[in-house]
């Protein structure tokens, strides 16, 4: 693949063959992303587990300490009281058989979907439309929840849905380029550390294999995940 001159030249600062603290390597990212647009910090992590084993699926949500510095619209399904406490929590859309209908007709304006579980069986009806854009509300994710206001304040703070893909492999973002480093390396932590605590009992041997980070249009930066795995040998 033939890359332009700016990755060309960010390339250069990046040594392919060392592991960096996650501080460092953030630093780096931060110094490659030269695009005229605010880029995001995305991260991948390869695990040692085989997602073709029920056992062995890893998938949670985490609120990142610094969010992600875009807007998140969340739409609630809920109904009384707790169509008021969505909206008094920040929810930009928030109803029950109404939206369900307006949902089924192809309307998909929002990031995140919260429901309570008095209304899964209407929102059930929307899984071909929400489910692969990876929307449906899961009470695994906290998203099928009574709780409406702290769904809804967790998901426009930042809350991220991660998931392990068929190769192993967890692809999140992490926030922007004009992020502090600081806010950065927090936010890479945080989801580091959620990985670890989400390993399956069912993995064994070697969990953390390998994580880079990287902007929308720079090089990627290989992180020292050595810390980590001793941590989940523990």
């Amino acid at each position: 693949m033939k890359h332009g001159k700016k990755y060309t030249a960010a390339s250069t600062t990046i040594d392919r063959e060392k592991a960096y603290v996650v501080d460092d390597a953030v630093q780096l990212v931060k110094q490659s992303a030269k695009a005229k647009f605010d880029e995001t910090i995305d991260l991948v992590v390869r695990l040692g587990v085989d997602p073709r084993h029920a056992d062995q699926q890893v998938r949670g949500a985490v609120v990142l300490p610094h969010g992600l510095g875009k807007t998140v619209r969340v739409l609630a399904f809920a109904k009384g009281e707790k169509e008021k406490e969505a909206l008094a929590a920040g929810a930009d859309f928030a109803g029950a058989d109404d939206l369900v209908a307006k949902v089924q007709e192809g309307w998909t304006d929002f990031d995140v979907v919260i429901a309570t579980p008095d209304l899964m069986g209407s929102v059930g009806k929307l899984g071909r439309v929400l489910g692969p854009r990876g929307l449906m509300p899961n009470p695994k994710l906290g998203t099928v929840t009574m709780d409406v206001s702290r769904a809804v304040r967790e998901a426009k703070a930042g809350k991220i849905e991660y998931r392990v893909d068929k190769a192993g492999n967890v692809h999140v973002p992490v926030g922007k380029a004009s992020f502090s480093q600081e806010a950065l390396t927090a936010n890479v932590n945080s989801i580091l550390h959620e990985l670890v605590r989400a390993k399956p009992a069912a993995s064994k041997g070697r969990y953390m294999m390998s994580a880079f980070i990287s902007s929308t249009m720079g090089p990627s930066v290989k992180l020292d995940t050595s810390a980590l795995t001793v941590a989940v040998a523990q």
